[in-house]
């Protein structure tokens, strides 16, 4: 509504935002630029309030021009919901997890999707193409398939079976690889230059990255339009925390917020962990992580296109970045669901295990305001779960052969 251009991030080329664009002739991403000044003459934090609970009430700070070509299935304005037992067990009586998994289609990807596709839309996009480790096909096939455009997704083999079954269910063309996203990317790079189809590959178009940053617009909102002292993401690509970094910026510019932004964590896994290798050499790009793998499948991204972007975050908030174990993943899942009844996906999980490190080290302090970044809902990952569970016979006591169900 109120964008002004599209605008490379590393050498500062400005593009048309009402031309299909993908990445800068210098191979960066490009971000979408805001007219703020107007955006502040026609927006404000009262009038917002008022509005629907879903994303699109941050429209203003939106890239969709008119209404009439929102794709929407009611996403947005997910709980922050604050950790009570779990935080009075390890001594943060401030801790709070934003849960996204009860998102349509049960991940933050919901939000992507919907402000990518709604855009493609508008922009005259017939056919996308896009590889995924699961959750973004999933969301992203199902708001192609509502918004009419023929979707080309690829997976690895190994993706979760639910995503797959979303792209299925949706009708798209849909196709495995025996290998990583990375490989998945590759293929769909082939084929976008072969059939000129839209490139939906993380952050290889500008939109999805404004859907992912009402994350932050909502916190911000749900915080009194106060700043959390420290956020914890799990990264993959990374969006998500490049989209928080750039709402929370353009918030900050519109005078909404004060004061210094939250230390922003990038929550990686032990087995694919190049982010976080390459912020410990203080680095500004990362470096291919080989044979990544991990149970938290949906960040097992061995190289990101926006790496440097998320670094950035990293750097300009005094944030860090954090690997963490299969093992310690899953235990805290477990204890999510005990202590919360909270039941997570392993990414998020993740960060809840990122933050027991961090507290034992003393970079967050007990009593800091700090937000878990849940990605999505944990019957996504069925697999990630097993149960030892007693078999009753008929006409047995419950009381004489009840034994502790061991979750994993």
């Amino acid at each position: 509504m109120f964008t002004s251009h599209l605008e490379c991030p590393k050498c500062s080329a400005a593009y048309d935002a009402e031309q299909l664009q993908q990445l800068c002739v210098c191979g960066s991403p490009l971000l979408v630029k805001y007219d703020l000044k107007k955006v502040g003459a026609n927006m404000s934090k009262e009038a917002v309030t008022r509005r629907s609970p879903d994303l699109w009430r941050y429209r203003e700070l939106l890239p969709v021009k008119n209404q009439e070509n929102i794709v929407t299935m009611g996403e947005g304005m997910t709980p922050l919901l604050k950790l009570d037992r779990l935080g009075q067990k390890i001594g943060m009586p401030n801790l709070y997890m934003k849960d996204e998994g009860v998102i349509p289609t049960g991940t933050f990807k919901a939000r992507g999707a919907a402000v990518g596709v709604s855009r493609a839309k508008e922009l005259g996009v017939k056919t996308l193409a896009m590889p995924t480790n699961g959750n973004a096909g999933g969301a992203w096939a199902l708001y192609c398939a509502k918004a009419g455009i023929e979707a080309v997704i690829v997976m690895p083999k190994d993706a979760p079976v639910i995503p797959r079954s979303e792209c299925a269910i949706a009708g798209v063309s849909l196709s495995l690889v025996n290998g990583l996203i990375s490989d998945a990317g590759k293929i769909v790079a082939q084929a976008v230059k072969e059939h000129r189809w839209y490139d939906a590959s993380t952050l290889k178009e500008p939109y999805r990255i404004e859907g992912k940053k009402t994350m932050g617009l909502e916190l911000a909102e749900q915080f009194g339009w106060e700043m959390p002292d420290v956020v914890l993401y799990p990264t993959g690509g990374g969006v998500g925390l490049i989209g928080i970094y750039k709402a929370l910026n353009e918030l900050k510019e519109l005078g909404w917020v004060k004061g210094k932004l939250p230390r922003l964590v990038a929550v990686q896994a032990t087995g694919c962990a190049p982010i976080v290798r390459a912020w410990k050499a203080g680095a500004h790009e990362s470096e291919f992580w080989e044979n990544a793998a991990t149970c938290a499948f949906g960040i097992t991204v061995p190289k990101a296109i926006g790496d440097f972007l998320v670094l950035e975050a990293i750097y300009e908030t005094n944030g860090c970045a954090v690997a963490i174990s299969d093992q310690s993943t899953l235990a805290a899942e477990s204890l999510l669901a005990k202590s919360e009844g909270a039941f997570v996906c392993p990414e998020g999980a993740a960060t809840l295990a990122a933050t027991l490190c961090l507290l034992d080290k003393g970079w967050i302090k007990p009593e800091e305001r700090v937000v878990l970044l849940n990605t999505g809902c944990g019957i996504k990952y069925p697999e990630t779960v097993h149960c030892n569970l007693p078999v009753l016979q008929p006409g047995d006591q419950l009381k004489e052969i009840l034994e502790p169900i061991n979750t994993f």
